[in-house]
């Protein structure tokens, strides 16, 4: 078990794991420091974050039992910090599935619509929230404003 000051000075940490699909992407270290810096901006605290790429079927049956949720969705976030605690540990769930329908519907490459939602995941984590109108558009606005941050390294 850590103690709390070793906690502290442990760095932050976002992993990418490819679950039965190919995620195709590419600098995984870059991407993660991107991350890691977006979570410190708002939050000033340290991060364990795990993203996982799967397919619809297992992204919806996780939204069937931990949410309760019948539908079909791009992300899930699930925050496992400890209340209190300095460090924020995530997994995130994506289905690559639909980040490339997502990607066809609003004409973007794949590649941008999943660093938009992977940014998206991280955001969520930050406390930003997408269940009202109003909501949707702060976190579309604070999406691109990273996303195009990332793009432009």
């Amino acid at each position: 078990m850590m103690m709390h000051n070793e906690m502290n000075s442990s760095p932050s940490i976002c992993q990418f794991t490819d679950h039965e699909v190919r995620s195709k992407l590419k600098g995984k270290r870059k991407l993660g420091a991107f991350i890691n810096h977006l979570i410190d901006h708002y939050t000033q605290q340290k991060s364990h974050l795990q993203y996982i790429f799967v397919n619809d079927d297992f992204l919806l049956e996780m939204n069937r039992t931990y949410l309760a949720h019948d539908t079909y969705t791009d992300i899930i976030t699930f925050d496992l910090s400890e209340k209190k605690s300095p460090l924020i540990e995530a997994e995130i769930y994506i289905s690559t599935e639909r980040v490339q329908d997502n990607a066809k519907l609003e004409n973007v490459h794949y590649m941008h619509e999943l660093y938009r939602v992977i940014i998206h995941g991280a955001l969520h984590l930050c406390g930003f929230k997408d269940k009202t109108n109003a909501q949707k558009a702060v976190m579309r606005i604070v999406e691109t404003e990273w996303l195009e941050k990332y793009l432009t390294l």
